[in-house]
């Protein structure tokens, strides 16, 4: 449930950042081991969600070329 990840997470914000780093670290590799249909299942699941801010007016829509300047601008 949330809860228990608000609670993992205020946890794991209260670690030492040497701490946070291994667990950050830890928690990427796992989502390696992710069969295809989990990580197709997890990328559906994101398009609903954003679908479903697009919908309830929560998020409004980019166009792509402001979307890739601002992504260009963060790499640089």
């Amino acid at each position: 449930p949330l809860s228990d990840e608000i609670e993992i997470e205020r946890a794991a914000m209260g670690l030492e950042p040497r701490s946070r780093a291994k667990l950050a670290q830890r928690l990427l590799a796992s989502l390696d081991s992710l069969s295809e249909a989990e990580v197709e299942a997890l990328w559906a699941e994101e398009a609903e969600r954003r679908n479903a801010d697009l919908d309830d007016g929560s998020e409004a829509p980019r166009p792509a070329p402001d979307v890739f300047r601002d992504v260009r601008a963060q790499l640089k």
